[in-house]
């Protein structure tokens, strides 16, 4: 019976290998969260293995999908089933599968916040009710919004607020830092908070941000991973952490400014656009940096 469903679900896709998988991925475009070390990395570290499939035409690979068993790789779902919900965050990734602009396929595996990108690539897709937020570009924020970003951030560093990259400190101590300013922000624990330590380890070619300081204590931090696809560059906003005694100087707003400004700045002296991510469009603080887009679901 399984093997008949997945018969079902695997019919016109071939299994291919996970150098095959990268192969697509470089040439056609992905996200965070389908990125082949990101996939490769975190299922190893859940101990799941993944089945890569590719969709031929002609001998030629037009698209290719990481799969654990009828869902995407590094489903939440399948980790639940597992017992290993704590053991990652991607939060609520946008997912851009590698393939071809010209095809049209079945998508028959389980999966939620697919891209706009990929709406016209997959005929099996229906239009999720939550949208993906993603960020405004500079210019589409009102010039009364860029100044009172640029004064709080003045302020803030006025009164010996201090801009560190994250790659400054060591995957351990990030862990520490991010766990100890969500905790008092939002009195629980983050996801994964027993091994963002290992994940930020395995994933920290990918992380991109700052952090802020006062008084040599942190006070804000975001966790943001990044890739570079060919066609563009991606972001992933999971989640951040404030310490809430020192909310007069707004040092989560004056992050998202920093770290969304210098994204962009990056993104166009590659010439690519960008797609920054927060996430599911859940909640009010995104409307004030992101547009609302529509994603996709099987």
């Amino acid at each position: 019976m399984l093997s008949h469903l997945r018969g079902f679900r695997e019919k016109g896709w071939t299994q291919i290998d996970a150098a095959a998988y990268s192969a697509a991925w470089q040439q056609f475009g992905g996200s965070v969260a389908t990125h082949p070390q990101v996939i490769e990395r975190l299922s190893s570290m859940a101990d799941i293995p993944v089945r890569y499939l590719g969709w031929l035409e002609g001998g030629e690979l037009q698209a290719a999908l990481p799969t654990w068993g009828r869902y995407l790789a590094l489903s939440k779902e399948v980790l639940k089933s597992q017992l290993k919900r704590g053991f990652f965050d991607l939060g609520n990734a946008e997912i851009i599968l590698p393939a071809a602009a010209s095809v049209r396929l079945p998508l028959r595996h389980k999966v939620s916040y697919l891209s706009a990108l990929n709406a016209a690539q997959f005929s099996t897709l229906r239009e999720q009710k939550e949208g993906l937020a993603l960020a405004r570009e500079p210019e589409e924020y009102s010039k009364k919004f860029r100044y009172n970003q640029r004064r709080e951030q003045r302020l803030l560093e006025d009164s010996g607020g201090v801009i560190r990259s994250v790659l400054e400190l060591s995957p351990a101590e990030l862990a520490t830092i991010y766990n100890d300013l969500f905790l008092r922000r939002w009195n629980f624990k983050p996801a994964g908070y027993a091994h963002n330590a290992e994940v930020f380890q395995l994933l920290r070619e990918f992380m991109t941000g700052s952090l802020i300081y006062l008084n040599d204590e942190p006070i804000a931090v975001q966790v943001l991973y990044r890739v570079e696809a060919p066609q563009w560059v991606s972001i992933e906003y999971i989640n951040g952490g404030v310490d809430p005694q020192s909310r007069e100087f707004s040092p989560g707003s004056v992050l998202s400014f920093i770290n969304t400004q210098n994204a962009w700045a990056d993104a166009r002296a590659l010439g690519k656009p960008l797609r920054y991510s927060f996430g599911r469009a859940d909640r009010e603080y995104k409307d004030r940096w992101c547009n609302r887009v529509a994603v996709y679901q099987v």
